[in-house]
């Protein structure tokens, strides 16, 4: 039988219920909500015959741990695995991969997400160990977007990234200390973008098996950016120069 967990958010139960009302269990409303949104939540959920029931803001607090809920929460079905990198592979002819190792806030998990989805990424790829997974906070964060965006979580990153440099993927990653720019790569074709962890950024071995290492160009006082703002620079001008060319290869 499979598990159920919490989601929150009017976002995330919305993408639910739009995308996969078989998967939702129930759904519990504030009764004191009558805005809009909240109405559009309870139809959604009725239409695709899903239970719904009134909570007060104390049993909503309390179902989501103190989170920050918008007076609606669901059980959804649990998660299972979001296909495997070659199914991912096998169903794009030219795959857009985001890579994160080791991100371990959720709130970043959850915009590189909705980042991912913005910009057409098949896939987003992390690693099992040291790294958030998708639970309620990301959900919430990802704005659906942890529905739409497949999130494969692997046992051995550096593994994997040497298995698609061998499929022809060109491993891009990005660094502080990249000796190209981020506007002077090549990031049209087959890529797979890799972004590191919060202050830590890329592992020894993950920089090592990357083909290339990108930085972005920064013009002000700063001196790093968060990782879910970098994956959007960065996946933006990969998706810029997809345009500009379509089907040039990234790697002569």
């Amino acid at each position: 039988m499979s598990g159920r967990r919490a989601i929150h958010g009017l976002h995330a139960v919305t993408a639910a219920l739009k995308r996969r009302p078989e998967a939702v269990f129930e759904v519990f409303l504030d009764p004191a909500r009558k805005d809009p949104r909240t109405r559009r939540v309870a139809d959604l959920a009725r239409s695709g015959g899903v239970r719904v029931h009134h909570a007060d803001a104390a049993r909503l607090d309390g179902l989501t741990k103190g989170s920050r809920h918008q007076g609606v929460v669901a059980f959804v079905e649990e998660s299972t695995a979001a296909g495997s990198v070659e199914e991912v592979l096998e169903s794009a002819a030219e795959p857009l991969l985001l890579v994160l190792d080791g991100v371990q806030d959720p709130h970043n998990l959850g915009a590189c997400l909705r980042v991912a989805d913005a910009m057409g990424v098949h896939a987003v790829i992390a690693p099992k160990d040291r790294a958030v997974g998708l639970n309620a906070t990301v959900h919430k964060v990802a704005s659906g977007a942890a529905e739409s965006v497949p999130f494969i979580v692997v046992t051995n990153l550096a593994r994997v990234l040497r298995d698609l440099k061998n499929k022809g993927i060109w491993v891009v990653g990005a660094t502080e200390s990249g000796a190209t720019t981020l506007f002077e790569a090549r990031l049209s074709g087959a890529l797979a973008l890799v972004l590191g962890a919060e202050g830590e950024g890329l592992r020894r071995l993950t920089r090592e098996t990357c083909d290339e290492l990108i930085a972005i160009p920064m013009l002000g006082q700063v001196e790093s950016l968060n990782v879910s703002v970098a994956a959007g620079i960065c996946l933006y001008e990969a998706r810029r120069q997809r345009h500009a060319a379509p089907g040039r290869a990234v790697n002569p």
